[in-house]
């Protein structure tokens, strides 16, 4: 099995049809940081350069070394990563309090360090959740139109 190279583009099957995410950065401690594109194709397109300019519906962390060498997802294809993605995002984390089962402080990370913020702005809402997904959570929510900004915490 080939390794994961940056820029790489993976096809998920759904039950919508397919997806595609592109691998961006790799974090020390979370991994793969794939970007899924908000897109769904019934069919895969000839050539990926229209897909990797579309909208990007989240971004996660994802154990994709390991989902591409036991055949759940495949590389279909490498492109250059656009410009608005090199630079790792910010990502948005905190404790979900067992009884209201919502976050009562976030706090924001950018890949090294985290600072306290409270409270999420709207603009706040939009940013990933940091966090590491297997391939089921990841097609569920591709499969229910999640986004960050729709999250219930």
């Amino acid at each position: 099995m080939k390794k994961v190279k940056s820029g790489d583009i993976i096809e998920i099957k759904t039950k919508r049809g397919l997806t595609y995410a592109q691998y961006t950065h790799k974090h020390r401690m979370y991994g793969a940081l794939i970007r899924i594109f908000d897109e769904v194709y019934q069919e895969r397109p000839e050539s990926f350069q229209k897909v990797v300019y579309g909208k990007i519906r989240f971004s996660t962390f994802f154990p994709l070394q390991a989902a591409l060498s036991k055949g759940i997802f495949e590389v279909v294809g490498n492109e250059p990563i656009r410009d608005d993605l090199k630079i790792f995002p910010i990502f948005r984390g905190g404790s979900i309090d067992q009884l209201t089962k919502k976050v009562k402080t976030w706090w924001l990370w950018d890949g090294e360090k985290e600072w306290r913020i409270g409270n999420l702005s709207d603009e706040q809402r939009k940013l990933p959740i940091r966090g590491v997904w297997n391939d089921t959570m990841l097609i569920h929510r591709i499969e229910t139109s999640w986004t960050p900004e729709n999250d219930p915490t």
